[in-house]
């Protein structure tokens, strides 16, 4: 662009200027519906039901959520801990998250850094108990004669109850709609029509949000699920509850300014380790592996979408516990925000970030339930470490103990791909 391609001008007068392109805007139709969101070009059609965020230019921690949104917005609940991420999405008296014209949209609530893998899972089973008194409620209208009802309206039900009682896991349609949602978008219409007929179905009518299947999300931070939450989260997995986990990795408390947490690298410079962190970074991948009945994937956007798209769709769909861990660029890591993409790429690359996904349900059919998604270990760990100033300030302050902690590092680093290679 030329240099004089923008100009400023007062804040009023542009606004009174765009109001009416903005009211046409809003009302676009949207068309997300007639695209398959499964794939990476597909999930971009979609309607975001994240905007205006209030986090810090280039955040890693976005893009996630945002992705998160655009895959399951219509039916999505948050339990959101304490940190970044519940700053930059509830910030006092703006709000980011959306509805679509149905008025459906992410339900949001923030939890303590200590309880919120237990707030989201009592959200879930709280939800569960309504989901089967919903199935007993249809199980004892369909054998009331007394209630009359269309023909159509009884064979959904009858096919509610049925997939309700084999523990029919939600389908995805070809163009990534759930099948419990789709037939929810069947049913409330005709109850509506029909709930004037019998108490039963007024009842029915009443309860109708629970035909649908929720995605339940407890999302929050690394000082969240790695140290100061890390006790109910592990407790969380441990259920076989189906309750999915997004951890968005900054590799520190970027909230409260950049300590170190145990999520943070051996060798990088934090708050509370000035002179680089001595232990190495907790692998909360595999921990969550060794119970054998986890969901695990470690993803980055900004480097593999269609394997992050891939993740979290699998993770809704395991009937169980699911833990995701979201590689997420922080400008308290010290670098230039703008090479986000290409810094990501380098960390992969180099094997300091695997991709990854571990899925138990193939193992059940012979199949190795784990799947390395990154390519061969090919980029250059010290090129990485020293485009980031928590590593370059520690080789400033004393150049030999910062090479002994990145050699101590780049060891780790390798043992940990070639565990994975196999």
């Amino acid at each position: 662009c030329p240099a004089d391609a923008l100009k400023l001008e007062s804040a009023g007068a542009a606004t009174k200027a765009e109001s009416a392109n903005w009211d046409f805007a809003l009302t676009l139709p949207d068309r997300g519906d007639e695209i398959d969101k499964t794939t990476i070009k597909g999930s971009q059609f979609q309607k975001p039901y994240l905007e205006f965020s209030g986090a810090c230019e280039g955040c890693g921690e976005t893009p996630h959520v945002k992705l998160l949104t655009q895959l399951f917005g219509e039916r999505l609940v948050i339990a959101n801990a304490t940190g970044c991420s519940s700053i930059w999405g509830a910030s006092n008296p703006s709000f980011p998250y959306t509805v679509n014209s149905k008025g459906e949209g992410p339900a949001w609530a923030n939890s303590l850094f200590e309880d919120n893998a237990e707030f989201g899972f009592g959200m879930r089973r709280a939800f569960q108990q309504r989901r089967d008194y919903l199935a007993l409620q249809v199980d004892e209208t369909l054998k009331d004669e007394s209630v009359k009802m269309s023909e159509k309206l009884q064979k959904l039900l009858q096919q509610y109850l049925v997939m309700r009682k084999e523990k029919q896991h939600d389908l995805l349609l070809p163009r990534g709609r759930s099948i419990y949602h789709q037939l929810m978008e069947r049913l409330e219409p005709l109850l509506e029509e029909e709930k004037g007929n019998h108490t039963r179905l007024q009842k029915l009518y009443d309860l109708r949000d629970m035909f649908g299947r929720i995605s339940f999300w407890t999302v929050g931070g690394d000082g969240w699920a790695y140290d100061i939450g890390y006790g109910g989260l592990d407790h969380v997995i441990a259920s076989e509850e189906h309750v999915n986990i997004l951890v968005l990795d900054t590799e520190m408390y970027s909230n409260t300014g950049g300590q170190a947490s145990k999520s943070t690298p051996a060798g990088a410079m934090a708050k509370f380790a000035e002179s680089g962190k001595l232990t190495q970074k907790k692998d909360m991948g595999r921990l969550a592996m060794t119970y054998k009945s986890v969901y695990v994937a470690s993803i980055c956007v900004h480097v593999n979408p269609q394997q992050a798209v891939r993740a979290m769709l699998e993770a809704d769909a395991y009937p169980g516990p699911s833990l995701i861990l979201a590689y997420s660029p922080c400008i308290s890591q010290g670098y230039p925000m703008a090479e986000s993409i290409q810094h990501c790429q380098l960390a992969v690359d180099s094997g300091y970030w695997p991709l990854y996904r571990y899925n138990p349900e193939l193992a059940a059919s012979g199949n190795n339930p784990f799947q390395l998604d990154s390519k061969k270990v090919k980029g250059d760990l010290f090129k990485l470490l020293a485009s980031e100033n928590r590593f370059a300030a520690v080789m400033r302050r004393d150049a030999k103990h910062a090479q002994e902690l990145d050699d101590r590092l780049k060891v780790s680093v390798g043992e940990k791909n070639q565990l994975l290679q196999v």
